[in-house]
């Protein structure tokens, strides 16, 4: 599969196969370095680029907040289960 951003697509499968391979050569295994560090942030660097340029930031970074709220009540809402159970 091709990234959003034709200019990421070569980062994109670099570290696909980086990411890959780590996770059943290496983290399967019990080793947690993560390999595929540095090329990730790059990739990262690129797609932020093009969200940038299609004006994709602000709607991702407006979605935030909600999509935080949600998991913050989820886990709210089970520490007090689990408390309720407790006693």
């Amino acid at each position: 599969m091709d990234s959003i951003g034709d200019e990421c697509t070569p980062l994109k499968r670099e570290y696909d196969a980086c990411f890959t391979k780590w996770y059943s050569e290496k983290f399967l295994n019990g080793e947690r370095t993560n390999d595929c560090t540095e090329v990730f942030k790059k990739y990262q660097t690129c797609l932020r680029k093009v969200l940038g340029e299609r004006g994709l930031t602000k709607m991702i970074d407006d979605a935030r907040p909600s999509i935080g709220s949600v998991f913050a009540n989820d886990s709210v809402d089970n520490e007090q289960k689990k408390s309720n159970t407790s006693k």
